[in-house]
């Protein structure tokens, strides 16, 4: 079975350590949202150490999410062949045009979208929550640290959705996860899925 590598190894730590630090800061969030949710400050040593610890892994989330986009932002650039994907997604999804191979390079419409998405995201829970880190900024104006609360969930609810379509997806699309798992994927699902990327990995001189 011909496999073409998709991710070297530090790309793979990179992207697991911002799932695992997602996780963590994503519960410890949520266990302030609602009353409802606030059990979830088990997981981190009750509500004082939740408090304590949700804002240091916001911020390594972002810190190591930084370091993988650096990698990505250029192949996440649109171009004329996604616009030509959106255009023929809706067809793939009610399973029209399964005989049809979408024009994709490395990472198709759907992907970028994500991946900009995920930039906006955290950039403004990052701003939002800076505005309110009472430990380190005790002073400013009350009706901004309000509006930055609104701005934070509403970023993070948008973000946790982000993810669960991206999760999502490499789940449905067979072949997809062993990318971040094992950093290569099969030849016959890169022509599939990403034919303009197959192409220009058949086309590279070997090393």
């Amino acid at each position: 079975m011909a496999l073409l590598q998709r991710y070297r190894d530090s790309q793979r730590i990179n992207h697991w350590i911002v799932v695992l630090l997602f996780l963590c800061a994503g519960l410890s969030g949520l266990a302030f949202f609602h009353p409802s949710l606030f059990f979830l400050t088990n997981l981190f040593g009750g509500g004082p150490w939740t408090r304590v610890l949700h804002p240091y892994m916001g911020l390594g989330m972002v810190l190591a999410f930084f370091f993988l986009a650096l990698k990505m932002w250029r192949d996440n650039l649109w171009t004329s062949v996604d616009s030509t994907w959106m255009r023929q997604s809706p067809g793939m999804i009610s399973g029209a045009h399964k005989e049809g191979v979408q024009p994709a390079h490395k990472y198709n419409a759907g992907q970028k979208i994500v991946f900009w998405v995920m930039v906006v995201s955290l950039l403004i829970l990052l701003v939002t929550g800076f505005m309110f880190w009472h430990a380190w900024f005790p002073e400013g104006n009350i009706l901004m640290r309000r509006i930055a609360v609104v701005l934070h969930s509403a970023s993070a609810a948008i973000l946790i959705l982000t993810i669960i379509i991206h999760v999502y997806a490499a789940i449905w699309v067979k072949g997809s996860f062993r990318a971040m798992t094992r950093g290569t994927v099969t030849d016959t699902w890169a022509a599939h899925h990403h034919p303009l990327w197959h192409k220009e990995m058949k086309e590279r001189p070997r090393a």
